[in-house]
């Protein structure tokens, strides 16, 4: 990790920040000196952050750290309106979490005991390669509700549906790097 400062290349200044999510997403923010978002656009704030390797580093801002965790609180709360842990809505794992859901809502789990532990699973964790491979290719052939509980469920009593790390459990957003502005 590292942090500096650099002159802004244009009239706004404040942080750049480069966060790695809990969900493994990596994501920039652009802040000005209120904390507030100047941009959203990534090419945008790679073009404010690029520098030669003879580009003096500036005092640090006495506001960086402040600004920093705001930019983090806002990345964080982006990615929970795109789809938090799941991923965007047309993400595999959100598409196999919903039927999933909804087939245990409806028809129970009475013969499935082992599905509300996989549903939970899938919704924390991401999938095995295998795992994402297979219900790729399952999904497109239009598997039944029930097979697919089946198949999740199976994959779960196996420990052959996610990626479970002890370093998961606890997990926090990880600031990569950031960058002041000043004029």
């Amino acid at each position: 990790m590292s942090y500096t400062t650099k002159a802004a290349v244009t009239s706004t200044t404040g942080v750049l920040v480069y966060v790695r999510t809990t969900a493994g997403n990596d994501a920039l923010a652009w802040l000005d000196e209120n904390g507030q978002p100047v941009t959203e656009s990534q090419l945008a704030i790679l073009k404010a952050a690029e520098c030669l390797p003879t580009t003096p580093a500036l005092p640090r801002r006495p506001d960086h750290h402040d600004l920093v965790a705001t930019g983090v609180e806002l990345i964080l709360q982006e990615e929970q309106k795109l789809g938090g842990q799941l991923g965007s809505k047309n993400s595999l794992r959100r598409r196999t979490y919903e039927r999933l859901k909804k087939y245990a809502d409806t028809k129970g789990t009475v013969f499935k005991p082992d599905l509300p532990k996989a549903i939970d699973q899938l919704y924390r964790y991401p999938l095995r390669q295998a795992a994402l491979d297979s219900l790729n290719r399952q999904l497109r052939s239009s598997i039944k509700d029930e097979d697919l509980a089946e198949l999740v469920s199976t994959w779960y009593r196996e420990e052959r549906l996610c990626l479970i790390e002890e370093s998961d459990v606890a997990q926090e957003p990880q600031i990569v790097c950031s960058l002041g502005l000043i004029a």
